[in-house]
């Protein structure tokens, strides 16, 4: 089998770090990037070093443009070329009204949510796509369930830019269909992270998840599970879905 090197970004946490330590045990090799928690980062790596994995972790403000193509650099003299990326970095600003928001925190969400994305997909298609000289591999985006809903009330910027997520995962997919690369995102609904109390409202979770079909939240080990699908050849004719790992909403 080919190696298969895949960066994760933002996966010192939540559902990155769960895919980091599936996908390992799917036999990838793995880069663990972080942008400040160098600890929660290593931490992941020892984990999947412990299951006999493979894993490095690089850090990398993947908002920042020159930040990434040193990431993308480091990780191939360290594990090799990047095969497989999952878009996975992402803040969801200050819950509150539209009226409130304030402009840092708008530019904030769109920057690591959306042109991280653009920045890593796009050296990751300069690397690897066939028409670069390269052997192709997948994208995975991390999207959320509020780019339907656009969360009004609450997060309407992190929707929208999540929404931003869902087209260029739609547009990419079309454009790089015929050169080796499977672009495809997951809608996460209600999942079992901090980034409710990074938004400012630790109950949130909580007071959400009777709400669900399921009635329950969802683990970011279920979502893991279907982002490492995507990226295998079991989903080698699905590019330009977004799978909904939602719980029924």
């Amino acid at each position: 089998m080919p190696e298969r090197n895949l960066l994760i970004t933002g996966a010192g946490r939540g559902i990155g770090a769960a895919t980091a330590i599936a996908a390992a045990r799917q036999g990838f090799r793995v880069c663990v990037n972080y942008a400040s928690n160098e600890s929660a980062a290593q931490e992941v790596v020892e984990t999947i070093k412990r299951d006999g994995g493979t894993a490095v972790s690089l850090r990398a403000d993947v908002s920042d443009e020159t930040q990434v193509a040193r990431l993308f650099d480091d990780m191939g003299m360290l594990l090799g070329p990047v095969t497989h990326l999952v878009n996975n970095a992402g803040v969801p600003g200050r819950i509150g009204r539209v009226d409130a928001l304030e402009t840092d925190v708008l530019r904030r969400t769109f920057e690591v949510n959306v042109f991280a994305a653009f920045y890593c997909s796009r050296a990751f298609v300069r690397r690897a796509s066939t028409k670069h000289g390269g052997h192709g591999g997948a994208i995975v985006n991390v999207s959320s369930m509020a780019s339907r809903t656009g969360s009004p009330g609450e997060l309407v910027h992190y929707a929208a830019a999540k929404a931003a997520l869902e087209t260029l995962t739609y547009g990419l997919a079309a454009e790089v269909a015929t050169e080796g690369i499977r672009v495809n995102a997951v809608a996460c609904g209600l999942i079992e992270t901090g980034i409710h109390a990074e938004a400012g409202d630790a109950s949130r979770l909580q007071r959400y998840a009777t709400r669900m079909p399921m009635q329950r939240a969802g683990r970011p080990e279920e979502v893991a599970q279907a982002i490492v699908w995507l990226l295998s050849d079991q989903a080698s004719y699905t590019t330009g879905a977004t799978l909904p790992v939602s719980g029924g909403r």
